[in-house]
């Protein structure tokens, strides 16, 4: 079985960035840019183009304005971003369970035993 074979997978999310990012979010309503960076480990580009293709997927919304005299940014998760990491993670499950089972069998997902004559 191939990760495509898999339905609820979002190939948007599935990046452990990605994941990583929405994860976070969905536990808050808004973040700083530099908190939700720290948090992941990553440097300032690679959470820049986390935040634009997860804001392209209609995922994220990002803020921007000013505390203080400092320019901020802020991403908070969409409600499409909340439903769609709920179905990604429902999908993970669903795989984590069903390789569990087949494992348990010694055998793949939708692969028969072949009996010996």
């Amino acid at each position: 079985m191939n990760r495509a074979d898999v339905p609820g997978l979002d190939k948007e999310i599935h990046h452990p960035t990605r994941l990583t990012v929405a994860a976070f979010l969905s536990g808050c309503a808004e973040a700083d840019f530099g908190t939700v960076r720290d948090y992941c480990g990553v440097t300032d580009s690679v959470m820049s183009k986390t935040v634009a293709a997860l804001e392209k997927a209609g995922y994220v919304s990002v803020r921007k304005g000013y505390l203080g005299k400092r320019p901020r940014t802020w991403v908070a998760l969409t409600l499409n971003g909340r439903q769609a990491l709920a179905a990604h993670l429902t999908a993970l499950e669903a795989l984590a369970e069903a390789s569990r089972r087949a494992g348990a069998h010694g055998q793949a997902p939708g692969h028969a035993e072949h009996e010996e004559s």
